[in-house]
C-alpha cells in the first residue's frame, strides 16, 4: 500500500489544494495511507481533521521582514524552530515511511520537505501563485520537482528542468453540485441572485469594514442575497457593528459567517463573488466559471495577488479594484450594476471557465505517482 505525506499551512489557499490531491489519490488508488503535517495551532489543524485525515503538528514560525530588534528576536526564534521542527519531521517520516512527500505552501513546508530530501524520500512542492513565495524559492533547490499553476512562473526558478506546469487543483466536491441543488440546500427559494463575499481565510480588516457599511444598504433594497465570510479574527467585530447599525440584517438577505466551510455548495449557488486574489481561490472561481470583483491583498510579497488577478481581468472574467479606490457605496453600486446585466455576467463566466485547468489534480497526481515508484 502506498503512503503519502502532505504538508501545508497557514491559510486555506495552501490547505485546500493538499486536500484536493489527497482526495484524488484515494479515488485513483482505491486504498492508500495519507498523513498531514501542519504548524501547531494553525488553520490546517482544524480543516484537515474535518476531512477525515490525521495531522501531526510541529512548531514553526514565519520570517519577519521588519528591520527592528523585535524582528531580529522573532527571526532568531524561527531559526531555532526550524532546527527543532526539522528533527521532529525526520522522526515522523521515519515512522510513517511515505513513498512521496508533497508540500502545497506555508512555512511548515520548509522543515518537512528539507527533512524528506535529507532522507532521500521523493519530494514535490506545488506553488499556486504566479510569483513564488520565499518558502518555495528556498525549497526549489532541494526538492525533486516544482509544480506551478502558471506557465509564466518558470522564469522564477533556478532549475527550470525541475518545473512542471500543472495548474492548481480544486477539491472534487466542486464538481458535485448543480446551481439548483446548491440553492435549495442553502434555503434560497426565490429567484434573487446570490453574492458571496470572502476576503481570505483569515479575513481582512479593511474589507470587513467596507462590508459592515455595505450590508445596511441592503435594507429596503434587498435585490440580492449575500453570504459574507468575516474570518475568525474579525467575526465578533463585524457582527457587533451590525448589531448596532442593522440588527435585522438576516431579514433582508444577509448571512454573516465566521468561515465558509461548505465552499463548494456556496460557490455553486453564487452569481457573483467578491474576493481576494489568492491563487487557490482563483482556481476555484475558474473551475466553477464564477464572475468576480477582485480586490487583491496589498499585504503580500511582490504584489503577487494583483498579478494573479490581472490574468483574470485581461481574460474578461473579473473586474479588479485596489484598496483605496472605492468605498462601500461605490462597491454596492458596482454589484448592482453587474447583477442587472446578465449578459455581462454570462460573458465573464465563459471567460473564467476558459482559464480553468480541470485536470490539474490528475496532472499533479501523475507526477506524485511517478516519483513514488
Amino acid at each position: 500500500m502506498k503512503r503519502f505525506l502532505f504538508t501545508c499551512g497557514g491559510t486555506a489557499g495552501h490547505i485546500n489544494p493538499a486536500l484536493a490531491l489527497a482526495g484524488r489519490l484515494r479515488e485513483l488508488l482505491g486504498d492508500c495511507e495519507i498523513l498531514f503535517i501542519g504548524a501547531k495551532g494553525m488553520m490546517e489543524t482544524r480543516l484537515v481533521p474535518r476531512e477525515g485525515y490525521e495531522i501531526r503538528e510541529i512548531d514553526i514560525t514565519n520570517i519577519s521582514r521588519a528591520l527592528s530588534l523585535e524582528g531580529l528576536v522573532h527571526n532568531a526564534k524561527t531559526l531555532r524552530n526550524v532546527a527543532a521542527s526539522t528533527e521532529k519531521a525526520r522522526r515522523i517520516l521515519r515512522e510513517f515511511r511515505p513513498d512521496a512527500v508533497i508540500g502545497t505552501g506555508g512555512y511548515v513546508c520548509y522543515p518537512v520537505l528539507t527533512a524528506a530530501a535529507q532522507l532521500r524520500i521523493p519530494t514535490l512542492v506545488h506553488e499556486s501563485n504566479a510569483v513564488p513565495g520565499l518558502t518555495t524559492r528556498l525549497l526549489s533547490r532541494h526538492v525533486d520537482r516544482v509544480l506551478v499553476g502558471f506557465e509564466d512562473s518558470r522564469e522564477h526558478y533556478p532549475h527550470p528542468d525541475r518545473v512542471v506546469v500543472t495548474g492548481t487543483p480544486v477539491r472534487g466536491e466542486f464538481a458535485s453540485y448543480t446551481r439548483e441543488r446548491a440553492r435549495a440546500e442553502l434555503g434560497l427559494t426565490d429567484d434573487k441572485p446570490l453574492v458571496v463575499s470572502l476576503w481570505g481565510s483569515l479575513g481582512s480588516a479593511h474589507m470587513n469594514g467596507i462590508m459592515a457599511e455595505l450590508i445596511p444598504m441592503m435594507r429596503g433594497d434587498a435585490s440580492f442575497h449575500l453570504i459574507h465570510a468575516a474570518g475568525s479574527r474579525y467575526f465578533p467585530e463585524v457582527t457587533g457593528k451590525l448589531a448596532l447599525s442593522a440588527p435585522d440584517y438576516p431579514a433582508y438577505g444577509a448571512d454573516v459567517r465566521e468561515y465558509i466551510y461548505d465552499m463548494p455548495r456556496v460557490m455553486a449557488a453564487a452569481d457573483l463573488v467578491l474576493c481576494r486574489a489568492g491563487a487557490s481561490s482563483l482556481a476555484e472561481l475558474c473551475y466553477m466559471g464564477q464572475p468576480a470583483l477582485i480586490v487583491p491583498s496589498p499585504n503580500v510579497t511582490n504584489h503577487h495577488q494583483e498579478k494573479n488577478a490581472r490574468v483574470l481581468e485581461r481574460a474578461g472574467g473579473a473586474s479588479v479594484f485596489l484598496e483605496g479606490e472605492f468605498d462601500a457605496a461605490s462597491l454596492y453600486d458596482e454589484i448592482k450594476a453587474l447583477l442587472c446585466s446578465p449578459e455581462k455576467l454570462a460573458g465573464m463566466s465563459t471567460a473564467m471557465r476558459s482559464l480553468a485547468v480541470p485536470d490539474a489534480a490528475d496532472k499533479i497526481c501523475a507526477q506524485i505517482l511517478e516519483l513514488a515508484q
